[in-house]
């Protein structure tokens, strides 16, 4: 299925995925790594105090009672180690001698210095005290058998893994909003850069988009990189190169076989104008008289094409509107009527805007029914002229398509048994030359076709 967002966006869209994915799995094991190392820093801590304890209760003797803490020589209150527990796996019979158990042993008659308490009372060893009183989830435990004088003993200590929690919190504390803002970072990039890069290529769709058959003398800008983008600018001008060589080509053949056309036909009808009259006669002079306009128009087509420039004078186009109405024409039983207001002045080639609205008024003549209104006025900075007929009108999807070159509606080809259907192609392309338009208009009946053209300002008379 074909996506209907832009390349710039699926590049951002897709870099930061790649970079989420990427900083996403790297948090975790980030996180898993510093949780292992942490939990086992903790554990090993337990297990150095539990063999601390070991190696002090192999060397001397545990009173089934508490062995407390404080300070050689001192009578302060002794406190209990609460992280460290020994457990009476099997006790030998004899004497119970009073013991104090430190990091070590303090020296016999020693008057000074600190020592820890390290157990909390030799008890029977239950699996249900030995697992109670240290829960997993907020101590690491370690658990270590001593052979004593008295027995076998198992020293149990634990590590608090709040340090570990607080650590892991102030991490997740960072990367839980710098990862997004990292991201918004390289979206926005990302962004940048493919803009910056696909710059080259709006700039040659821009100029693509305004190179029209007239103008195939333009070319794309070419980027002063050399990457893809520029050698794909380099084709571009050379299959524009190409194009208007075919192009020119075509048309200069178009107006030379037009231009020789016009003199042997002009001689055939000279011929047949002379000939005796007679229905033969007629036909053959009504034919020749279509060939000619059919040649005149492809001549006009191809200077159009080639882009001569149109000679620029001030246009009395009320004057040019009236004289072209008035005109005789094949259907003299259709009544052409006129409403052509004053002032109305464009700037452009008298001849070829003689020549659009003989096109429209014969166009409306040709299909209508039985009048044609001609409607030349003023509005705002525009001169705006209608041409209206009561015929069958213009089906709306054929609306843009009478204005192609070489098109005739099923009901014109009954009409009139010919027409080169270049008249309307031949007008529209007239009214843009001279900066305005032409189209049809809808909601009315019969066809209603409008030309509008840039207003002037009337010159002083001479």
């Amino acid at each position: 299925m074909a996506s209907h967002l832009s390349v710039r966006l699926r590049a951002t869209l897709a870099a930061t995925a790649i970079v989420a994915i990427a900083l996403g799995v790297a948090a975790a094991v980030l996180v898993g790594v510093l949780t292992g190392n942490l939990t086992r820093s903790a554990a090993g801590e337990a297990a150095r105090r539990a063999g601390a304890t070991a190696d002090v209760l192999a060397t001397g003797s545990v009173r089934g009672d508490l062995v407390m803490s404080g300070t050689i020589g001192s009578a302060e209150p002794a406190v209990l180690d609460p992280d460290i527990k020994v457990f009476a796996k099997a006790v030998r019979p004899g004497p119970v001698l009073s013991t104090r158990m430190s990091d070590g042993v303090p020296p016999p008659g020693a008057k000074g210095g600190t020592f820890t308490t390290l157990v909390e009372r030799v008890v029977p060893a239950e699996k249900d005290e030995m697992t109670r009183w240290a829960p997993g989830e907020s101590f690491a435990v370690a658990t270590m058998p001593v052979d004593t004088a008295e027995g076998v003993l198992l020293v149990q200590a634990r590590a608090s893994l709040e340090p570990a929690e607080n650590a892991l919190g102030a991490l997740r504390g960072l990367l839980i909003p710098g990862i997004p803002a990292l991201l918004l970072l390289v979206a926005a990039l990302t962004w940048l850069a493919v803009g910056r890069a696909l710059a080259p290529v709006s700039a040659i769709r821009a100029e693509m988009a305004d190179i029209t058959a007239s103008d195939l003398h333009r070319r794309v800008p070419v980027p002063r990189a050399r990457d893809e983008v520029a050698r794909l600018a380099e084709t571009m001008n050379r299959t524009l190169d190409r194009l208007e060589v075919a192009v020119g080509r075509h048309k200069r053949f178009v107006a030379d076989a037009a231009h020789e056309l016009r003199s042997p036909l002009a001689v055939l009808r000279t011929r047949l104008e002379l000939a005796p009259p007679g229905p033969p006669a007629a036909e053959a002079l009504t034919d020749v008289e279509r060939i000619q306009a059919l040649t005149s128009d492809l001549l006009l087509l191809a200077r159009l094409d080639a882009g001569e420039p149109v000679h620029a004078e001030e246009v009395d186009a009320g004057q040019v509107v009236a004289e072209e109405a008035a005109r005789a024409r094949p259907r003299p039983e259709i009544e052409v009527g006129l409403e052509v207001a004053a002032d109305a002045v464009v700037l452009g080639s008298a001849g070829q805007l003689r020549r659009l609205v003989a096109n429209l008024v014969d166009n409306a003549v040709r299909h209508a029914a039985s009048a044609v209104v001609v409607r030349l006025a003023v509005e705002g900075d525009e001169v705006v002229l209608d041409v209206r007929d009561d015929g069958p009108g213009i089906p709306a999807e054929h609306r843009e398509a009478v204005f192609d070159r070489f098109t005739r509606l099923d009901e014109a080809r009954d009409r009139d048994a010919g027409g080169s259907g270049l008249g309307l192609a031949i007008a529209r392309d007239i009214a843009v030359r001279h900066g305005g338009g032409l189209r049809v208009v809808a909601g009315s009946p019969g066809a209603w076709l409008q030309a509008r053209f840039p207003a002037r300002e009337p010159g002083p008379s001479r």
